[in-house]
């Protein structure tokens, strides 16, 4: 999967992307939900359409979840994998979109998923760190556990680090 700019399927302007600085501190719940990250979720309609919830939002770690559904699932009610994999790519791609130099992009140029458990009720809870953070590629790791805090899978995924192209002359 690749994207144009951070997170997952943003618009390519910078002045379109959701500004950090500019993200109230919080909302008070202390669950870390706030403006910032319901602006990134925005910028991600798929993330949107699928169901995908955005918690948490900061540099050091992004939270998501996404509640099971008979319409996200295959053969036998379990949650599909491509439902997984899509929230750990979200959430994944915020971590890294946090992460970037001031007027960067990025795009996932790698994306590995391990599974271990069928989910069929409940949801599933995502939480993404940063392993590296580099001046060309990021690598965020995706924890996927279900409402038994059992974890469900892992993503690991590479980001490259695109930097802004200047300003057309003239």
């Amino acid at each position: 999967m690749t994207e144009p700019t951070a997170p997952a399927s943003s618009p390519a302007s910078p002045a379109a992307s959701p500004d950090p600085a500019a993200a109230s501190p919080g909302d008070g719940s202390g669950t870390g939900r706030d403006d910032l990250a319901d602006g990134l979720l925005a910028a991600m309609p798929y993330a949107v359409a699928l169901g995908v919830e955005l918690t948490e939002a900061r540099p050091q770690v992004a939270r998501g979840r996404l509640e099971w559904s008979a319409e996200r699932c295959t053969a036998g009610g379990v949650l599909h994998g491509g439902a997984l994999m899509a929230l750990a790519d979200s959430v994944g791609a915020v971590c890294a979109y946090l992460n970037l130099p001031a007027g960067a992009g990025t795009a996932t140029v790698e994306s590995k998923t391990n599974f271990f458990r069928a989910v069929r009720q409940g949801g599933v809870r995502a939480v993404a760190k940063p392993l590296h953070v580099g001046g060309t590629f990021i690598v965020v790791q995706t924890d996927l556990y279900d409402d038994r805090d059992r974890r469900v899978g892992q993503t690991t995924q590479s980001q490259a680090v695109i930097a802004p192209r200047p300003a057309p002359a003239g």
